[in-house]
């Protein structure tokens, strides 16, 4: 059996998924550092919280099944933001130019929507927010997601071209 894929769609795949594992482990080691650097002792909370947008309030007292759904939906959401970033690097031309100020500015896109739009449509629904843990949340969205994932795409892919054949 032959492989049909072209060398472009190969390369768009790798980097699509090395940069999805490496954006989402970013991120969540930085919460597991937060979260155990505030006194917290189980960092799997993270994960059970992460699971009850999908499970609600059951899964914050779930065991290690509650975990691995956790996981598995972080590491989806963090593909979800790469696949975007990636389909739009090739047709908007600041992405390729400025990486760094679009890593940042995309950072913050995310956090937004991820707070007020994707969190409060969750089974988690709203929380209180406070400036200083949301600036400090944006701020690991924008090293740990933002920054990786534009920096990572402009060594991967070529502005102005297809990923696919």
């Amino acid at each position: 059996m032959q492989n049909t894929s072209s060398p472009g769609t190969t390369i768009f795949v790798q980097a699509l998924l090395l940069t999805t594992l490496l954006a989402g482990s970013l991120d969540a080691l930085s919460a597991i550092i937060q979260f155990t650097a505030s006194g917290n002792r189980e960092p799997a909370r993270i994960f059970r919280y992460i699971a009850s947008a999908l499970f609600g309030k059951p899964a914050l007292s779930g065991g290690t099944p509650m975990v691995v759904y956790g996981v598995i939906l972080h590491y989806c959401i963090a593909f979800l933001w790469t696949l975007l970033f990636f389909l739009l690097y090739p047709h908007v031309p600041i992405l390729s130019r400025q990486p760094v100020l679009s890593g940042i500015a995309y950072g913050i896109f995310v956090w937004i929507i991820m707070n007020y739009a994707v969190v409060p449509l969750s089974l988690i629904g709203r929380f209180p927010s406070r400036l200083q843990p949301a600036l400090i949340g944006a701020g690991i969205i924008i090293i740990a997601i933002g920054l990786p994932i534009s920096l990572l795409a402009k060594r991967w892919l070529r502005p102005n071209a297809s990923p696919a054949p």
